[in-house]
């Protein structure tokens, strides 16, 4: 069955000078479904916030092991599975190696109570490869032959405590002489309705293995909630000779057929909650969400409908695979209703072979240039990680809450009361599709930008989103993240617009200004909020809390002090400025058509002045953000009686004033004369705040690119001594979260005979303040550093060749700002690059990882990395900011056309 771009199908053929994966975007962009079907089924729905019936703790109000016979109200989750954008209907395979005391339908993993260091996946899988819209889809799943040692896990990491490491499935043996299967899943697209599943197992072991793969096909539970849908309907095909073939019919989806390449039996179940088993009282239908696992496990074959309809549906293909052999099963899900079933695996192989080469095709335009080919190995698969994380998520809170019990226009305790006009029904581009399930603001930033390498389109989807009515609050702020939407992250937004914008025009040589525009609208009132929220006495000093950087300070900035009083945030105020910054840049692009857009702009300038200003002000008592005795930024802690304290923490929050440097070219100041005549009108207006700028204002009579920073050339370099210092802030992978020189001197502040203190801490936090993951103690975290290498080329463009600093500190080796910014990179990349000893830093000291085959290609991803030897910690799928590894090179190799424009 092929195809043309023209009705959607096969595009092997059509290249014509177009990659083929380029030609799929392009006409998904006019409308062709390409991205109807992808990797947007969950790999966790159990203990979210959706689907907490009790308003308190999600972990415990819905388990891993209420899971398999639950259905769930939200959402759904599988293993390396696929859904429709609406996650009607979604297709995974299942697993049981004849010992499990359940199918393997979902991942595994630890709550955030059961952990010693916080919630955890306890799975071993890997992202392979992925394009934009998974016209090609490849996952690796371990599994091993053995007893999944599930109470192990639970028990050992419930015994171990803070100072000791987390106990994760490779410390347990199971995979001792390779006794697991290597299972490899693979989706091609052979049209936008015409998906083709091939799950290939290896067994890795000297011993024949039994195992059991079920391609399980299921309708998300729409139908019994006040509202719902239509009951659909899954009904096993009898008399298909030597093949399984399940019909799927429903309102909204029609018909589609699944057919599976083996002669083997179709358990049907209904995806309903076993009511008995949940809430003691009797079910509707024998038949509920856990029929097949009874079935297959225990062999109770009257848990499945003998009639063969239901809403759930499995075909069960047996194999005894030779040691060191393989076994494969190959899946059609298909608009398609094939004369026969073995037709429709006629051109299988061939579909398969296309769209592998098409994915290779495609990485090598995204990876060309002067990268070796372990550089552009990592480059993909962070990228694919990404790519498999976009994940359906669906949530209405005023329905929530009245599911809750809540009336939801009054007022009330439960979680994001005052967010009731949230209604979120997307494909979202996740964190992480175990740990972090969910989205948030400032990490969807940062997978935008990284996503734009690949899809610019989705990348400038994904800022749209935030700012979409249904999200943004009516009183202007960004939903921070399902724990509490009303949180404030970090303002990245319009940094993260701006470069998506800028990205998109140097390769198309223009910009999506529709988009700029509508972002732009949306913004400033974003910003708004955040000037009358977040500015206690209006002094342009911010005080925004944590800003997800959790543990970081001495106390919770979230949380009311003990000392009473507040917090002036160094970050906060470094925030602002960037966001003032970047929509002025915004501004100033749209102002190239539109004059209305110039006195905006003015405004957005005089902002950053403002806060600027108040950055470098002193007050009576002596005390501001900078410390001219240290030459840092600290937080500064506000009594009620008026005085004030430094918080003398040397943390990435004083290097983020770094961050928010920004460059305007000079030729500005000839496309828009006005603007130099009202700013110097401005800073003759207020001498206080010229006198505190930057070269004291000096740049807006001067010819020549502008700099916007919160810092003279004197400060900057003391900044920089500090943060490029080995014993400090510079690791051999990049920039620590807190400096190594509070391992020896650790700073504690004491408020009514207790003590409250800030280490270093490389790895894991010994603070219990936001839980067990919070860990920005000493850990270097991908985010900062990308933020602080944008600032280094902004700054690197204004001074240029002429200003060098020692890097490292002390010793006598001087780079320019430029060289500075590619050295913290190199240092970045290399936690996944093989080392001499042929491991990779990321991966700590596993000889499994650095020398078996069949692991040392293969690279996680985690949410943060030791300190001082670089070792993964936390998420070890988090490929959302983490991914931006892949957009390291891309930011040298066009650091002025991507980050400033001279």
């Amino acid at each position: 069955m092929t195809g043309t771009a023209s009705n959607g199908k096969d595009m092997r053929n059509g290249r014509d000078g177009m990659r083929a994966e380029h030609q799929r975007l392009g006409a998904a962009d006019m409308g062709v479904p390409w991205r109807r079907w992808g990797p947007y089924l969950g790999e966790r729905q159990w203990g979210t916030v959706r689907e907490d019936r009790s308003g308190g703790d999600a972990w415990a109000s819905f388990t891993h092991d209420q899971a398999r016979y639950r259905a769930y109200r939200w959402g759904e989750d599988g293993l390396a599975g696929i859904c429709d954008e609406r996650q009607l209907l979604c297709l995974s395979p299942a697993l049981w190696n004849g010992a499990d005391p359940i199918l393997k339908e979902r991942l595994f993993g630890l709550s955030n109570s059961e952990g010693n260091h916080g919630e955890d996946v306890k799975e071993c899988y890997f992202y392979l490869d992925a394009t934009p819209t998974s016209s090609y889809l490849k996952m690796l799943y371990k599994y091993p032959q053995a007893e999944f040692p599930y109470a192990d896990l639970v028990a050992e990491n419930r015994r171990r405590g803070r100072s000791d490491p987390e106990y994760d499935l490779l410390d347990t043996g199971i995979f001792d002489d390779n006794r697991y299967f290597d299972v490899v899943v693979e989706y091609a697209k052979d049209g936008p309705d015409d998906v083709l599943m091939l799950v290939t197992v290896h067994n890795r072991g000297p011993d024949a293995a039994e195992l059991h793969v079920l391609p399980t096909l299921w309708f998300r539970h729409t139908w019994s909630w006040a509202g719902g849908e239509e009951r659909p309907t899954l009904t096993a095909i009898a008399g298909a000779q030597d093949h399984a073939v399940v019909h799927a019919e429903s309102d909204e989806l029609g018909s589609r057929w699944l057919y599976v390449d083996q002669a083997a039996p179709v358990l049907v179940t209904g995806n309903e909650t076993d009511d008995k088993r949940v809430f003691g009282s009797a079910n509707a239908t024998p038949y509920v969400k856990d029929g097949i696992d009874r079935a297959v496990v225990r062999g109770d074959s009257s848990a499945v409908d003998p009639s063969g309809t239901g809403t759930k549906a499995a075909a069960h293909c047996q194999f005894r695979v030779p040691a060191g052999g393989s076994a494969t099963v190959r899946v059609r899900l298909s608009d398609n209703h094939y004369a026969s079933s073995g037709e429709a695996f006629l051109d299988f192989d061939d579909v398969f072979t296309a769209r592998r080469a098409e994915a290779d095709e495609f990485y090598a335009e995204v990876t060309a240039g002067e990268l070796t080919d372990d550089e552009r190995a990592v480059t993909r698969q962070a990228l694919a990680g990404m790519l498999w994380s976009k994940q359906y998520y669906s949530l209405d809170v005023e329905r929530w809450l009245t599911e809750q019990g809540a009336d939801p226009l009054g007022t009330s305790s439960l979680r994001n009361h005052d967010w009731r006009h949230l209604v979120a029904e997307d494909i979202i581009s996740m964190p992480d599709k175990w740990e972090y399930p969910w989205f948030a603001a400032w990490d969807l930033a940062f997978h935008a930008v990284a996503l734009a390498v690949v899809d610019p389109v989705f990348a400038k989807h994904q800022l749209e989103l935030l700012l979409d009515r249904r999200y943004q609050h009516p009183n202007g702020q960004l939903p921070a993240y399902e724990w509490n939407f009303g949180d404030a992250n970090p303002p990245v937004h319009a940094w993260a617009v701006l470069f998506v914008y800028e990205q998109e025009k140097a390769v198309q040589g223009k910009g999506d200004r529709r988009f700029l525009v509508d972002a732009f609208a949306k913004l400033t009132r974003d910003f708004g909020w955040w000037l009358n929220r977040k500015d206690a006495d209006g002094r342009n000093i911010f005080q925004g809390g944590f800003l997800g950087l959790d543990n970081i300070g001495v106390f919770d900035r979230n949380a009311p002090l003990p000392t009473g009083g507040r917090i002036d945030q160094a970050d906060g105020t470094a925030w602002m400025a960037l966001y003032a910054q970047s929509l002025a840049r915004i501004a100033l692009e749209l102002a190239e058509d539109d004059p209305a857009y110039v006195e905006q702009a003015q405004t957005l300038l005089e902002n950053y002045a403002w806060i600027a200003a108040a950055t470098s002000h002193v007050g009576p008592d002596g005390v501001g953000l900078w410390d001219e005795e240290d030459g840092f930024f600290y937080d500064v802690l506000r009594r009620p009686d008026g005085s004030s304290v430094p918080l003398k923490v040397r943390s990435v929050v004083g290097l983020i004033p770094l961050a928010a440097a920004t460059v305007v070219d000079g030729g500005a100041r000839t496309r828009f004369p006005g603007i130099v005549e009202e700013t110097t009108e401005f800073l003759d207006q207020h001498p206080a705040v010229t006198a505190a700028l930057w070269a004291h204002g000096k740049q807006a009579q001067e010819s020549g690119p502008a700099l916007f920073a919160l810092f003279d050339e004197q400060r900057l370099r003391r900044i920089l001594a500090r943060m490029l210092d080995e014993e400090e802030f510079l690791s051999p992978h990049g920039i620590r979260s807190v400096s190594r020189w509070h391992l020896a001197n650790p700073y504690v502040f004491s408020v009514d005979g207790q003590e409250h203190g800030v280490g270093y801490l490389p790895a894991e936090s010994d603070s219990g303040m936001f839980g067990g993951n919070s860990n920005w103690r000493g850990p270097v975290w991908f985010p900062i550093n990308v933020m602080l290498i944008r600032g280094l080329l902004n700054l690197y463009a204004y001074f240029g060749e002429e200003f060098t600093v020692e890097c490292p500190t002390g010793s006598g080796q001087l780079m320019t700002l430029r060289e500075v910014a590619k050295e913290i990179s190199e240092r970045l990349t290399r936690l996944f690059l093989p080392g001499p000893d042929g491991g990779r830093p990321a991966h700590g000291r596993r000889a499994l990882l650095r020398d078996d085959p069949h692991w040392r290609d293969l690279v996680l991803f985690h949410e943060y990395f030791h300190g001082d030897d670089g070792t993964g910690l936390g998420a070890s799928h988090q490929t959302g900011w983490t991914g931006t590894v892949a957009l390291l090179p891309l930011l040298f190799r066009g650091a002025r056309r991507t980050e400033v424009r001279r």
